[in-house]
């Protein structure tokens, strides 16, 4: 019965959304009241949350009707669940992570930072839509806030260049679009959302050794501290991809010799350095899976490109972590012991 209630919110969001696909933002006000004004609202209470193809299910009708790829609205959803966790912000959604702040929803200047009242709201230049039909515009309920995004996203149109510039609009950060695009083109490879899976870099059934390392301190280049996890192995043992992800970036760096860094969908930079080489085929915006190979355990860096043999071979293996503004490191090691631990699991 929750699911029948739910989808039948979806064909609410689907009427309010199909007057003409998106309307230009400054009149999309307009249109929902309108389109609301001959449909029977229905209560905005909420189900239990979706599975994951349900939400699929759900931005590819939404997608369907307002020319929006899914792959950008789940994107979207996705970036602002990694701000969400970085910044300690909570949605009271159950279907989406998306996040308006009360302001902006309502209007700056409203005098009522909780104001629902689409006209109130559209008077104050608020944000908040109704893409449920119940007459509100209720920052707390996954169909109006759908339907808030899918009104900034597709402002004057829906080509690609268009929607990079109302994402610049909305959030102001090159960081923000880059991230998002990045995971647009995730899912448009994968085509599903399900893709946390993971895998240790180095095969489980090669000779490796490890420990935690993140913090030590080094003094090639001047005085730094460790930021990652080193694994020690043979020259040629295969270094793997540990996620689901894009390849950001692929080269020598003095620091880490022949690396390659992988964006995964959590907005987490995996790292990986001191290679002897790289999997030819593996180009920059590749999306690789877990287990894929990038390259081999090598002892390159600490001079100019090409230097190896200055250090017994090994992977260095980092993690940051991007709050939207900002990127640090954080330690790999309970990560690195959690997979291994997994993956041995799945051979028994």
């Amino acid at each position: 019965m929750q699911s029948r209630a739910f989808w039948s919110k979806v064909l609410v969001l689907s009427l309010l959304l199909s007057t003409s696909a998106i309307p230009p933002f400054s009149n999309i006000d307009g249109t929902l009241a309108r389109a609301h004004n001959q449909i029977t609202p229905i209560p905005s209470s909420q189900p239990t949350k979706p599975s994951q193809a349900e939400r699929k299910e759900l931005f590819e009708k939404i997608s369907l009707l307002s020319g929006i790829p899914w792959t950008y609205l789940a994107a979207v959803d996705q970036y602002e669940k990694t701000i969400n966790i970085a910044k300690k912000r909570t949605v009271q959604q159950s279907l989406t992570n998306i996040y308006f702040s009360e302001l902006v929803w309502a209007g700056i200047l409203n005098p009522d930072p909780q104001d629902t009242n689409l006209k109130s709201v559209s008077f104050f230049h608020g944000l908040g839509r109704d893409g449920s039909g119940d007459g509100i515009a209720d920052r707390n309920n996954d169909l109006d806030v759908l339907a808030a995004m899918a009104a900034i996203l597709g402002n004057n149109g829906t080509r690609v260049d268009t929607l990079q510039t109302n994402l610049w609009n909305y959030y102001h950060n090159a960081r923000s679009v880059e991230r998002i695009r990045q995971f647009t083109a995730i899912y448009e490879t994968l085509g599903t959302l399900e893709a946390n899976a993971h895998a240790f870099p180095l095969p489980v059934t090669s000779n490796y050794s490890y420990r935690s390392t993140w913090g030590d301190s080094r003094g090639w280049g001047g005085h730094r501290t460790h930021e990652g996890t080193d694994l020690f192995a043979g020259y040629g043992v295969p270094v793997r991809s540990t996620c689901y992800g894009i390849v950001e970036i692929k080269g020598w760096n003095p620091y880490g010799g022949w690396r390659i860094g992988i964006r995964d969908l959590n907005n987490i930079y995996h790292y990986y350095a001191h290679l002897s080489g790289f999997q030819k085929s593996i180009k920059i915006n590749d999306i690789v899976k877990p287990g894929q190979t990038l390259g081999w355990v090598g002892s390159s860096g600490y001079g100019k490109p090409g230097t190896s043999g200055k250090f017994p071979p090994h992977l260095h293996f980092g993690l940051y972590r991007d709050n939207g503004t900002t990127e640090w490191s954080y330690d790999p090691y309970p990560s690195l012991r959690r997979w291994e631990r997994e993956e041995r699991g799945k051979m028994k």
